[in-house]
């Protein structure tokens, strides 16, 4: 289930003609499932959109525009985990408990226009899958909307609470 998940950033050049974007510039994202389950992120520049190989449907597509790297923030002595940080390592984990936490994060990053939801899938399993692109990096993340019970969302955000108050520690370390 990893290697599902596993989507690469948005790439420097257009998957056809190989031209590099531009910062300011347009990019039209999709993702497109694979043999083995799972999915394969091509980037293209506007024009070549339409020349992609004729029967190729993405599972997902978004246009995008291209934004300025984030300027370099000084590390902190002690540094604490940013809900971006902590959202990173916990897809990294790939740990199926950790579902509401990441699924919490990702709403909270897209409150702060940190990420942009680009389409939402249902899941034959459950739930929905969402499709996130972070506004400044052009990342791709695939996350599993688990449709918490508002009962459920205080004890979640409580998790998130705790779990940003740690500095890098693996959660429940």
């Amino acid at each position: 289930m990893a290697q599902e998940w596993n989507i690469k950033p948005r790439a420097r050049v257009c998957h056809i003609c190989g031209d590099g974007f531009q910062r300011d510039g347009e990019c039209v994202s999709a993702l497109f499932a694979t043999m083995d389950g799972s999915y394969e992120r091509r980037d293209y520049c506007p024009g070549c959109w339409d020349k992609r190989p004729a029967g190729e449907e993405p599972f997902s597509q978004w246009q995008s525009t291209i934004a300025a790297a984030p300027a370099a923030s000084k590390d902190e002595p002690i540094r604490r985990e940013t809900a971006e940080t902590l959202l990173r390592r916990l897809v990294e984990l790939d740990d199926p408990a950790n579902v509401n936490v990441i699924y919490i994060l990702a709403v909270m990053l897209e409150r702060k226009r940190q990420l942009v939801e680009r389409a939402a899938k249902p899941r034959p399993e459950g739930g929905i899958l969402r499709v996130y692109e972070h506004k400044a990096s052009g990342d791709t993340f695939l996350i599993v909307d688990p449709q918490l019970r508002l009962d459920a969302i205080g004890e979640v955000q409580k998790q998130v609470v705790e779990l940003l108050g740690q500095d890098g520690r693996q959660p429940g370390a």
